[in-house]
């Protein structure tokens, strides 16, 4: 390789015949003293030895000799620079080759060795060929290694030692010498050279193994062919693939080197296995914690059974990321939901188990389970064959007795099932396109702190993230987008679902969903949903909506704040309780609702944003917070913003706390709500008895339960106009509702009162 050829590079400086003035007496940058007319230079036109030549008398310490031009320099090229030297008269000084190192615009790269050997001239007339290497690498014979700051150089020369000589220097010469390291540059240890073959046929393990332990910090060479490894291969250096490798499944690759999705495409040659290769890998290799896809797209025709990959791992508690990739379902019965009806038992002493369960062997782990008296999001833990029995995510509200069940295992992409538990798992950047064929992702039984961000999961066929267990504890989910194929649908007729939860502590946040039938069903605890986007509208005159998010335990502790909740609901029930009527404890209690977006239209005009649905007698309601909401219907008005579904019990509103509704606004609602609710009472007629009705004002149906204060902001009179001063008592819960009270005066008054009135 010789950049002079191949690129056109000026490399040579000019002759000293074309003049001086080229020629600095200082580092070469422009404006810098030069010999053109110097009393200590001239230019020889016919020394006997060089030709033209220049004569140079040392009058300086380091009498320097910089060509003002620029010489480039290139990434990868290596320049050697030399000069032929003789002394003429008097002292006799040293030479050494020199250059200035400069950047692209102007400035001098600084710390870096500008001078070359030095040669000491030891007799007249004698020929001394000074030279040096210049070039980016820290290689064998490079003089000045100057890495890749330096665009270009002043080469030249240097006199040192003692003054008062003079030499004669031939025209300086700049060659290109990379063809000198080339060999070394590109060295690769090819595997052939130990053995391999790459028929498919004959083992190569021991030869790949030679091949890296000989590279020693070079390249393994992998050429055309197909290469059988029937032992495992850990890869200490980097690997390039021209043919690819065949080996068991449960055999470990791993390419420490180069460790990412790419790599694994060229080594295999298919994406689905090298995605399952490196995943083995990123199990089986504690140098690394992150899979990088590489931004490419992974087609997969069948579900990818995570842990059959890892067949010696079960259960993993270190922190694994995969990230920055694309899985796109192709196939069609691979995808197929597998469904088995049985017959089987279930009995509320013993909550989470089915048993007596017939067809056992076919029903498998993950399976959604569905019957009289299963509510939503009942999913398959376990089965156990020898006792017929299966344990079930979370127990049944109404199943007492013997019933016929339906089992259907949906097909996930990602399919984490395997895994007894699996904790700080993360995906990042990574899309799923399930192509209305596939689920998305099929979490792990148990395990913590499952965390996906910044990820795209698109059409769906039934979810887009299941938890069949306990692996869904402390979930984060985090500026997501998910995207149905249900558009064209009429909400009430959609079945994707984005996600299920059963355990506690899990987190919602930025993220965004389209046309499901449901965002999120909570079964656990402590959960926090933070600024997510879900539209479930539809093009319906007066349609029906579902719930966005599903809550289905009473006692929740969920905080649900600063949300777009856009032509769906908040559903609160205890449907996940195997004794769902009330017996004791806090009833339905602990939620927030502060500052959210509710949005809805085109509905029907008892469509209500909140929704209460007790599944059993007797449940009030303990602890709710709803304020600083954005409450508004489009295009026609609804009746109230919050409702009871009364489809099993209705809520005893005789009883409850800690219930504040304030701070709202609301905009084509009927009704507004409010607790505490302030009533403006005008009494225009005298009455000792006064009525003040909540109008339906207190939140889902209340009653007027408590009275802090009664103010009259008029003059209180008798019938003869006479004014008094006067306090009423107040009769609490009157009327068929129970949601007006009296005011009580000791003798017939008119006027007008504001009365603060609450529900708890």
């Amino acid at each position: 390789m010789n950049k002079a050829i191949t690129e056109g590079l000026q490399l040579m400086p000019p002759p000293f015949a074309e003049g001086l003035g080229q020629w600095s007496r200082g580092d070469g940058t422009p404006g810098s003293d030069t010999y053109d007319g110097a009393a200590d230079a001239a230019f020889v036109p016919a020394d006997a030895d060089f030709g033209g030549c220049l004569e140079l008398q040392k009058t300086e310490s380091t009498q320097r000799l910089r060509y003002m031009g620029q010489t480039p320099l290139q990434a990868g090229c290596y320049l050697q620079i030399k000069a032929r030297v003789k002394a003429v008269s008097g002292n006799l000084p040293t030479v050494r080759v020199a250059a200035w190192a400069g950047a692209s615009g102007g400035a001098q790269v600084l710390g870096l060795t500008e001078v070359g050997p030095t040669e000491t001239l030891t007799s007249y007339g004698d020929i001394v060929e000074v030279s040096a290497i210049l070039g980016a690498g820290q290689r064998g014979g490079v003089d000045l290694v100057w890495g890749t700051a330096p665009t270009y150089a002043h080469i030249g020369l240097d006199l040192t030692g003692p003054s008062g000589g003079v030499v004669r220097i031939d025209d300086l010469e700049v060659v290109d010498i990379t063809s000198a390291f080339l060999r070394d540059m590109m060295s690769m240890v090819d595997v052939r050279d130990f053995g391999a073959i790459g028929d498919g046929v004959t083992d190569d393990t021991a030869a790949f193994q030679a091949a890296n332990a000989a590279a020693n910090g070079r390249t393994v060479l992998v050429p055309s062919g197909t290469f059988l490894l029937n032992g495992g291969m850990t890869f200490t250096e980097k690997v390039q693939f021209e043919g690819t490798v065949t080996m068991p499944s449960s055999a470990i690759f791993a390419l420490t080197k180069s460790f990412d999705l790419p790599t694994y495409i060229e080594a295999f040659g298919n994406e689905q296995l090298a995605f399952e290769k490196a995943f083995q890998a990123l199990f089986n290799n504690s140098d690394h914690e992150s899979l990088d896809l590489g931004g490419r797209r992974i087609t997969i025709t069948q579900p990818i059974d995570l842990q059959a990959i890892v067949p010696n791992i079960t259960s993993f508690a270190q922190r694994r990321h995969i990230l920055n990739g694309q899985f796109q379902v192709t196939g069609d019965t691979a995808w197929e939901s597998e469904v088995v009806t049985s017959s089987a038992s279930y009995s509320a002493s013993n909550a989470r188990v089915l048993s007596g369960v017939g067809n056992i062997a076919n029903i498998q782990p993950g399976a959604r389970v569905t019957g009289n008296g299963v509510g939503r999001e009942i999913y398959v833990l376990d089965t156990n064959l020898a006792t017929q029995e299966v344990t079930l995510s979370k127990p049944l509200f109404d199943a007492e007795g013997t019933q016929v069940f339906t089992f259907t295992r949906h097909k996930y992409v990602l399919d984490f099932s395997g895994f007894t538990k699996l904790t700080r798992f993360v995906m990042s950047d990574i899309e799923i396109i399930c192509s209305s064929r596939a689920s998305g992702v099929l979490l792990p039984p148990s395990g913590l702190v499952f965390h996906m961000k910044d990820c795209w999961i698109n059409r769906p066929l039934d979810k887009a993230i299941t938890s069949h267990g306990t692996g869904c504890q402390g979930m984060l989910i985090d500026r997501c987008n998910f995207i149905s194929d249900e558009g064209s649908r009429l909400a009430q007729d959609r079945i994707g679902i984005v996600l299920n939860t059963n355990a506690n502590d899990v987190k919602l946040r930025n993220n965004r969903a389209t046309q499901f039938r449901h965002f999120a069903v909570l079964g656990g605890s402590n959960s926090t949903v933070i600024g997510n986007h879900f539209f479930q509208g539809d093009g319906a005159t007066a349609g029906l909506r579902t719930a966005g998010i599903l809550i289905t335990t009473s006692y929740c502790s969920t905080t649900i704040t600063g949300n777009y909740i856009d032509n769906c609901s908040i559903e609160w029930s205890n449907e996940h309780s195997a004794s769902p009527d009330f017996t004791g404890g806090f009833s339905f209690a602990a939620m927030n609702i502060t500052d959210n977006v509710f949005l809805c239209s085109n509905v029907a005009p008892w469509f209500g944003f909140v929704s209460i649905k007790p599944f059993g007698t007797g449940h009030f309601i303990g602890g709710l917070t709803v304020t600083g909401n954005k409450f508004r219907s489009l295009e026609t008005n609804i009746d109230q913003v919050d409702v009871v579904d009364t489809t099993f019990a209705p809520l005893d509103m005789t009883r409850g706390k800690d219930v504040l509704f304030e701070g709202n606004t609301f905009h084509r609602i009927n009704v507004p709500t409010y607790n505490p609710l302030r009533v403006d009472h005008d009494q225009n007629t005298a009455a000792s008895t006064w009525v003040v009705d909540t109008g339906g004002q207190l939140p889902f149906g209340g009653r007027a339960r408590r009275c802090d204060s009664v103010v009259a902001t008029s003059r209180l009179r008798t019938a003869a106009n006479v004014t008094r001063w006067a306090t009423p008592y107040v009769d609490l819960q009157q009327g068929s509702n129970g949601d007006q009270l009296y005011l009580n005066w000791d003798e017939p008054l008119s006027g007008d009162v504001s009365v603060r009135v609450s529900m708890t």
